[in-house]
């Protein structure tokens, strides 16, 4: 269990390096979209073997929840403010709360509907010096997001449980639903600037790193962890974002986010050195009787 909460953490670790990345990047946002989903997916099609076999119904429908969750992400983002839009993707765990009973049978524990309330006030401080109101259109785009990443979670999820077999299948879901993404953004490629050999450095490391390999622990993560504490852990994503750009651009957080991101660290350790602490006081018991 502690292995796969380190890959989440991982894979939070990765994710949150994009916006310093982008900031560095002189091509638009679709063009980011499509260069980083495309070498992601060939990086995840050349590495993983069991990502190659034919994909089944359940592939292609997590692959388009996947396209879906970083093609609104990336609309968005031009649709209204950054931080909206990280925001609004962050209400995934609500709608993993809603799902998964009725898709993946996981009855949220005691401790995690504890947790999402926790959650909800460290990000709702940690924005709150961002947050900006109107931009209808882009909010509820982002919202969006944030439902297709909750689908993406739960996707992930049921291919991981649903049969030994089926082991790669959920790196295979990450393969054709990158393509999709890439297929879409393609057309807006020529719209935008002429890269330089640093932008795509760039979108190489964001393919291979921050997509790729993230997703890829991801998926390993949460082939042992309850979909709603996977969606509560890899919240530490927005927290750790600004954190690059403070340390690469210079910009620096308000005081707000700085006791938002506090709170959802220090939530972060609890989900996961408690039950750490519980399996160790069950053995102990045991031992003692």
């Amino acid at each position: 269990m502690l292995q796969s909460r380190l890959l989440l953490l991982g894979a939070a670790l990765l994710w949150s390096t994009a916006g310093a990345a982008m900031k560095l990047c002189q091509l638009s946002g679709m063009q980011i979209a499509c260069g980083r989903s495309l070498i992601a997916g060939l990086f995840l099609l050349c590495t993983v073997r069991s990502a190659r076999r034919p994909p089944s119904r359940a592939v292609l429908l997590t692959g388009l929840t996947y396209a879906a969750t970083v093609g609104l992400f990336a609309i968005s983002n031009k649709l209204t403010t950054a931080a909206n839009a990280i925001f609004l993707q962050s209400t995934a765990p609500l709608w993993v709360l809603v799902l998964s009973p009725r898709w993946l049978g996981e009855t949220p524990s005691r401790a995690e509907l504890l947790a999402v309330p926790l959650y909800a006030l460290g990000l709702s401080l940690f924005f709150l010096d961002e947050l900006s109101p109107g931009q209808l259109q882009g909010n509820l785009v982002a919202v969006a997001s944030g439902v297709a990443f909750a689908t993406c979670i739960i996707g992930l999820r049921r291919l991981s449980t649903a049969r030994p077999e089926a082991a790669g299948a959920g790196s295979s879901a990450l393969v054709y639903g990158n393509l999709l993404a890439a297929l879409l953004a393609a057309p807006f490629w020529a719209q935008g600037p002429e890269p330089r050999a640093v932008d795509l450095g760039i979108l190489l490391y964001l393919g291979v790193f921050q997509l790729g390999l993230a997703y890829l622990c991801f998926v390993h993560g949460v082939a042992r962890t309850r979909a709603l504490e996977a969606s509560l852990l890899v919240l530490l994503e927005p927290v750790l974002n600004p954190v690059w750009t403070f340390l690469i651009a210079g910009e620096r957080p308000g005081q707000w986010a700085l006791a938002g991101g506090t709170i959802v660290l220090l939530a972060t350790l609890w989900r996961i050195v408690a039950p750490l602490w519980t399996a160790r006081t069950g053995k102990l018991r045991g031992a003692a009787g």
